[in-house]
């Protein structure tokens, strides 16, 4: 592996490089980028670029569609930041509940009262909040993220509700058995009085909690920690104004929001510990590795995630290719054309696109195979 950086990445995660992996100074003399926040829609690949690794699991900032056609393959790292997230939910669950910030504010405003202990006696009444113990949280989305919340606010004395209609097997194992699953968005919100979203940015989730789903409010605190745009901010501010949202705490700064009453803007922590950038690189790191040493593909967001395991033949084809029909049959065709052997071979597809790993004892016929219609890239491991 010889990786570009495009952000400063953990010197922990690169101080574990062993040679012959290298962080290289020059992108064209690199085979692979790393990147955090980056923006790369306006940069040109070069030919030598086979993957990037975003570490972290947003990816709005890397065209990774585009690359797809390239034949380039873009990894993220879900799961790695999970629990710096996590612990910054929780914090804002807090905050939401207890005027925390508006009393520190007014303690600092007040510093230079001799008499500030006796003072704030007379003043924190106006900083009243709430206790979570016994209240409602409503869990929207139960991936990596989400997942943990439910399950700490399970333990912390809250009824929680989980909706996710995409939960996968293994989250719902590990799912605490006192969360109440619903099948539907409106049945979590309903009688919630906090409700947290954690679910990717797409263009069926953006904008989903909107006048419709605020009808259902009543005076709730609502956290965002995933994405600014799943909020519709024109129904969000009317929701603040009628009390249908009592506060509305975020981890996404912009200029609207920050001047909406009742909100708590946090700037975009969520994921920045030490522990969640190592945790990050390590992961991206091991991505790249395991991609341009064994062919093997985990966490893409563009192309198929394909498990290789060990070369079992002299060579290893990795084909990078459109998922049409008719196009394996041509490649093998080519392959035994000179009475090499396929060993091994594994194929699987993502939309459009497709991976196909062959392992081959002979000849390989790379050139030939480059030139089929429909295949994207070619490289013999």
């Amino acid at each position: 592996m010889k990786a570009y950086c495009l952000n400063k990445i953990s010197p922990v995660a690169l101080k574990g490089l062993k040679a012959p992996d290298t962080i290289v100074d020059d992108i064209s003399a690199a085979d692979s980028i790393l990147v955090r926040s980056q923006a790369m829609h306006e940069m040109t690949l070069g030919d030598n670029i086979l993957a990037v690794a975003r570490a972290g699991a947003g990816v709005n900032n890397i065209p990774f569609m585009d690359y797809a056609n390239k034949g380039v393959v873009v990894f993220n790292t879900p799961g790695a930041n999970a629990n710096a997230v996590k612990e910054l939910v929780l914090c804002g669950l807090f905050l939401g509940s207890r005027d925390v910030v508006g009393g520190s504010a007014w303690v600092n405003n007040n510093k230079d009262d001799v008499d500030i202990a006796k003072t704030a006696e007379k003043a924190k009444s106006q900083f009243a909040g709430h206790e979570i113990l016994g209240k409602t949280i409503a869990v929207i989305g139960l991936g990596a993220i989400g997942l943990m919340v439910a399950n700490a606010c399970v333990h912390l004395g809250m009824n929680v509700k989980g909706y996710d209609p995409y939960l996968t097997v293994n989250n719902a194992v590990k799912l605490s058995k006192s969360v109440q699953y619903v099948e539907k968005i409106e049945d979590a919100i309903q009688g919630a009085d906090y409700v947290t979203i954690h679910v990717p940015l797409l263009d069926s989730t953006k904008g989903m909690l909107n006048a419709k789903l605020f009808k259902d409010f009543n005076n709730t605190v609502l956290l965002n920690f995933a994405r600014d745009t799943l909020v519709n901010e024109d129904d969000l501010l009317e929701a603040l104004k009628e009390g249908k949202v009592r506060k509305y705490v975020t981890d996404f700064a912009n200029p609207r929001v920050v001047n909406m009453p009742n909100t708590l803007v946090i700037p975009h922590l969520g994921a920045s510990t030490e522990e969640a950038e190592d945790n990050c690189a390590f992961m991206a790191i091991d991505e790249l590795k395991q991609y341009l040493e064994n062919g093997s593909i985990t966490h893409s967001v563009n192309y198929p995630d394909v498990s290789c395991g060990p070369k079992e033949s002299e060579n290893r084809v990795c084909v990078l290719h459109k998922n049409i029909p008719g196009i394996i049959s041509k490649i093998t065709t080519l392959i035994s054309s000179s009475n090499s052997n396929i060993v091994n071979f594994i194929n699987k597809s993502r939309g459009e696109y497709a991976y196909s790993v062959f392992d081959v004892d002979g000849e390989t016929h790379v050139n030939e195979i480059a030139n089929l219609e429909s295949v994207i890239k070619v490289r013999v491991i």
